[in-house]
């Protein structure tokens, strides 16, 4: 009688076990059925912008680029840096820091904008051009932890080759640009802001450094869309502004940047995000008059 009942409580448990398996297999398949619903706004913004959840202990960078009047370039320079960026798997977004005043283009001012708009969610910026593209894969945008690290090299850049060159492109973690006080904001017009910036590095003493075993030279390394022909660089010097940007600049910096910023609006290019940030510099007339720079009056000669 004993081994009736054991016999048919065996045959019982496995039975329970045959019918709790197969319910269990035909949940799991109606789960797995079902679509998967994410909420993007609460999730980390590298993987809103289409990075993976692998590269979340990656530190994130922010491509911080000064802007105006250059919407061809723009729309080359976004889907090259997306399809760049993601063969290194670097968490990253896009920010456009577009100057809308009527004063003359500050490069440097936007690129400390720029700075205090992203150092809360990102820990190092790449000040970046937009008309300079990478081409080489080993130009490698990591975060710079030994010091500022200078993509576009003299021994590669299109155009400039001097050994303190520092334009076109530079990682610098927000450590480090915090340390210098940003860049001047006296560069009102083109050119000699970064080599300012280099004399800060140099005295806080940081290293600038460079991609090495680059096997590429000056004519494919990079790929530069700027057609002066077409867009002309505003290099006029006016009031004393040639004798003030030739010193090094110890008063203005990331600390007295004065802006106003209009509004900011998340944009799409082939579908890829970026953020625009509508910007008003204030120039001090008083410190720096060559904000504004009369064009040279033409007189006609005299037969």
């Amino acid at each position: 009688m004993a081994m009736n009942v054991l016999m048919a409580y065996r045959i019982s448990s496995s039975k329970c076990l045959t019918i709790c398996l197969g319910v269990t297999f035909i949940m799991g398949c109606f789960l797995a059925s079902l679509p998967i619903q994410t909420d993007y706004e609460a999730l980390p913004k590298p993987i809103r912008y289409g990075i993976s959840a692998r590269t979340q202990a990656k530190k994130n960078l922010a491509i911080v680029v000064p802007f105006r009047d250059r919407f061809e370039e723009l729309l080359e320079f976004v889907p090259h840096m997306y399809q760049f960026l993601k063969k290194q798997n670097i968490p990253f977004h896009i920010f456009i820091i577009q100057q809308k005043d009527n004063n003359r283009f500050n490069r440097a001012s936007l690129i400390n904008v720029g700075f205090l708009y992203t150092k809360k969610d990102y820990d190092y910026i790449a000040m970046h051009d937009v008309d300079l593209l990478p081409l080489n894969d080993n130009l490698k945008y990591e975060y710079p932890e030994s010091g500022p690290l200078h993509i576009s090299s003299p021994q590669t850049h299109p155009k400039y080759h001097y050994d303190t060159f520092i334009g076109g492109i530079l990682l610098i973690k927000k450590e480090h640009f915090e340390m210098v006080k940003g860049m001047s904001n006296n560069y009102w017009g083109w050119g000699l802001e970064d080599d300012e910036f280099y004399v800060r590095l140099r005295d806080a003493g940081l290293t600038v450094h460079r991609p090495e075993n680059i096997n590429t030279g000056t004519e494919n390394t990079f790929k530069h869309v700027h057609d002066r022909t077409y867009r002309k660089r505003d290099t006029r010097k006016c009031f004393n502004q040639r004798e003030v940007t030739r010193r090094r600049d110890r008063v203005t910096g990331l600390h007295d940047v004065s802006y106003e910023i209009d509004n900011t609006h998340s944009v799409t290019i082939d579908s890829l995000p970026i953020t625009v940030i509508n910007v008003r510099l204030i120039c001090n007339k008083t410190v720096t008059p060559w904000c504004q720079c009369s064009e040279p009056v033409k007189t006609k000669k005299v037969k």
